[in-house]
Formats: C-alpha cells, structure tokens, sequence
C-alpha cells in the first residue's frame, strides 16, 4: 500500500509540475482597444505584425508604427528584436492566432510580450486607426 501511494505523490508532483511549466510558456493577452489606449499612452511598445507581406499591405492595413516580420521567419529574426527587449511588445495578425504563437516564442526568448486578441479583424470591426498602402 506505501508503495502504491508513492507512486501515486509522484505523478500528481509531476503532473502538477508539468500544469506549471505550460502555464508559463503561455502569453498574456491584451484586447485590441487596450492595445489602442496603450499606442496613445505608451512609449515603451513595439508594435510586432507577424503576418504576411501581402496581409501587411492589403486592404485590412496594419497598426501606426508597427513592423513587420512574418511568422515563418521570426526565429530567423529573432536578433532584430534585441534592442526592443526593454519595450513591450504587442504582437498581432490576423486573428490572433499566428499572433499568440509568435508571442510564445518570444517570451521563450525572454521578450515582454502580449498577444493581441481578435487580431486586425477586430481591430477593423471596431472601426481603429489604421495605415493602408496609397492606392487601397
């Protein structure tokens, strides 16, 4: 019976440890008019698109100031990103969803970061700011 309930503590500690790890590999969240109070207010943001160039450019358009570097290449990328590490940076695509990947890796790396909820196309329902290429 001792031994039952050893093994029993065991894989409860390491389930528990396992719950813990994944928790914190887990970005945080920001909506998109939290990410738009903070743009008028916040000096230390960096906006990071991890779309495609053709979604940066199309009719959806992309945030004032924000850069961009596609999804597929931001663990190539990742050093042009160091001098921002100070900085908060808010990631977004277009739904949410490449965006709450990119930020994961990024906190990996040991960035401040939050994935922007809803992406451009909330950000475009609510009817936000945004920059579109002359000629769109």
């Amino acid at each position: 019976m001792n031994k039952t309930l050893i093994v029993l503590a065991i894989i409860l500690i390491s389930l528990v440890g396992f719950s813990l790890m994944n928790q914190d590999r887990s970005a945080s969240t920001i909506t998109v008019q939290e990410t738009h109070t903070m743009m008028q207010s916040d000096t230390a943001l960096f906006l990071l698109d991890v779309r495609t160039p053709q979604e940066w450019s199309g009719s959806s358009g992309h945030l004032q100031g924000a850069i961009l570097i596609p999804l597929q290449e931001l663990e190539e990328r990742m050093k042009e990103l160091d001098p921002h590490k100070e900085k908060t940076i808010i990631a977004y695509c277009r739904s949410g969803n490449r965006s709450g990947t990119a930020a994961r890796m990024l906190k990996e790396h040991g960035f401040k970061v939050v994935n922007m909820l809803g992406g451009m196309i909330e950000w475009n329902a609510d009817r936000l700011p945004v920059v579109r290429e002359t000629g769109r």
